[in-house]
């Protein structure tokens, strides 16, 4: 699926009945705040560097997406599935992770400040020095583990 504006997203969200299928579609550095997108398929999309900032992301799937450097500060990503997903510089403050499914993420540089990680599959996570914990800890000083 090709590139896609916010008009035209809202337009869709809004309209389906049940949340349309997004799968691979090129989201990148667009402005998502606060969009609902719960139960949405997002497989393998892009949204590297846009803002999705207090999105509401329930149940969404995002095996395989892009989230670099993506902002998501307060999304509620509540049992979310995330395996595979590469958000390398990706801020997560304060962000609902609980529940998800963080299997094999890539969280090098990530900041998750503040987020909520209670229940929420960290197996195989990936981080470097650079990743900042919900706790404030940085890198190794820290573990994916010790927060769920």
């Amino acid at each position: 699926m090709g590139e896609i504006t916010r008009k035209e997203l809202i337009l869709a969200l809004a309209g389906a009945s049940a949340k349309p299928r997004l799968a691979g579609i090129d989201l990148s550095a667009l402005n998502l705040h606060r969009l609902d997108f719960e139960g949405a398929n997002l497989r393998g999309a892009n949204l590297s560097a846009s803002n999705l900032q207090e999105a509401i992301m329930r149940s969404t799937n995002l095996t395989g997406a892009n989230l670099q450097v993506a902002q998501l500060p307060f999304a509620d990503l509540n049992a979310a599935n995330l395996t595979v997903v590469d958000a390398s510089g990706a801020n997560l403050q304060g962000a609902r992770l609980t529940g998800a499914n963080l299997s094999n993420m890539k969280l090098n540089g990530a900041n998750l400040k503040d987020a909520n990680l209670q229940g929420a599959n960290v197996s195989g996570v990936k981080f470097d020095e650079n990743t900042t914990w919900p706790d404030g800890k940085k890198g190794s000083q820290g573990s994916p583990a010790s927060y769920t």
